[in-house]
């Protein structure tokens, strides 16, 4: 007999796990509680593991030409110096080069290969019960239905989560409590470049030819303010092109986008039947860009478990274990910068030339190896 995967939230982690479902021919059905896909036009960082995980779902072909490769890193302090910089395309290598794309076409690319009657809009998930099986789901307020495994891929404040493990909900990230993210015309800016400063951390990153991706949070814990001046009182001693921006944004605030920065830290990610992916197992502050790059992988991992298994259940114990270790590398190396962040301006304006270098590679080296 065929058996169905549920795949809730119709996310970059649900299309992931989806795609990669399907290329192992495991049916798999993603709800999502929208009334069609989100207006992503956002921009997205991708590390050379997020491009090697797409890889392994089959989109190495396709991801080429989308956005921009990023081959350069330069960490500047609040009065534009360089503190250090690194050379990403050595790094990662030809095969896995990191790149900047709108997370729309991300989306696109995930479910491009998907059957057309896959995603299922307008569909929220209100309960999940596991059964000997495999789990019975209440859907849209129109009865139950039954599949043989369910992934939560709905993101932070997971429902699928809420309902297996109960209240345990998102904290404020250690670095930023909230942020601005937005896309602009590029005023010059040929890198992935930050700025940051005692009060505030500034990052453009170039998205296509025209644009860049920008993103902004406070650097000490604080919350970025949700009225949009917040950019230009704190900003203000900033160079340009941080200042030009900031301008231009306030100038034409329509693709600016203010949101919490919540992390998620909980003991278990999977119960019999049911396993939780990206966001809604792990969620993390973006310090090394690694929402996606672990969703995705994640998607790839509890795929490949499954389809080597007869038995669902320990699937997804043995997803989990696979998986925890470069999770919480990624945790520990976040809440390390996140701290160095805090220290007095001058003190990490004189250290980040030497210990910028090693943490980066600290952070990236155990993710040059793919994850399965």
């Amino acid at each position: 007999m065929t058996r169905r995967v549920l795949v809730v939230g119709g996310g970059i982690a649900g299309l992931a796990v989806a795609a990669a479902l399907h290329r192992r021919q495991i049916p798999a059905v993603v709800v999502d509680r929208l009334a069609g896909p989100p207006e992503a036009g956002l921009g997205l960082n991708l590390p050379g593991n997020a491009v090697r995980a797409l890889a392994a779902l089959g989109l190495d072909d396709a991801l080429p030409g989308r956005g921009m490769p990023v081959d350069r890193r330069e960490y500047r302090n609040a009065r534009g110096r360089l503190l250090f910089a690194v050379d990403e395309r050595a790094f990662w290598g030809p095969s896995a080069r990191s790149v900047c794309l709108r997370r729309s076409d991300l989306l696109a690319l995930l479910a491009a290969g998907l059957p057309a009657d896959t995603i299922r809009w307008s569909t929220p998930v209100t309960a999940v019960r596991p059964t000997d099986q495999g789990a019975e789901v209440d859907v849209n307020g129109a009865g139950s239905e039954r599949y043989d495994f369910v992934v939560g891929a709905d993101g932070v404040h997971s429902a699928v989560r809420q309902a297996i493990f109960g209240p345990a909900g998102p904290r404020p990230a250690v670095l930023s409590a909230a942020s601005w993210r937005f896309v602009t015309p590029n005023p010059g800016i040929g890198c992935w470049t930050v700025w940051s400063g005692s009060t505030g951390t500034f990052l453009l990153i170039p998205v296509d030819a025209a644009h860049v991706y920008g993103y902004a949070s406070a650097t000490r814990g604080g919350p970025a303010g949700a009225d949009p001046q917040w950019l230009a009182s704190t900003f203000a001693a900033f160079p340009d092109p941080v200042r030009g921006v900031v301008s231009a944004v306030l100038a034409d605030p329509s693709s600016l986008y203010h949101a919490p920065v919540e992390e998620i830290r909980i003991d278990r990610w999977t119960s019999g039947p049911v396993a939780l992916v990206g966001d809604a197992a792990h969620a993390t502050a973006p310090v090394w860009a690694q929402g996606a790059a672990l969703a995705v992988e994640d998607a790839h991992v509890l795929a490949e478990h499954l389809h080597g298994s007869e038995d669902w259940t320990d699937a997804a114990v043995q997803y989990e274990r696979h998986r925890r270790p470069r999770v919480e590398h990624v945790q520990k190396m976040t809440d390390r910068l996140s701290r160095a962040a805090a220290l007095p301006g001058w003190f990490r304006d004189a250290i980040m030339p030497f210990v910028g270098p090693r943490s980066y590679r600290d952070a990236y080296q155990p993710l040059t190896t793919p994850a399965l």
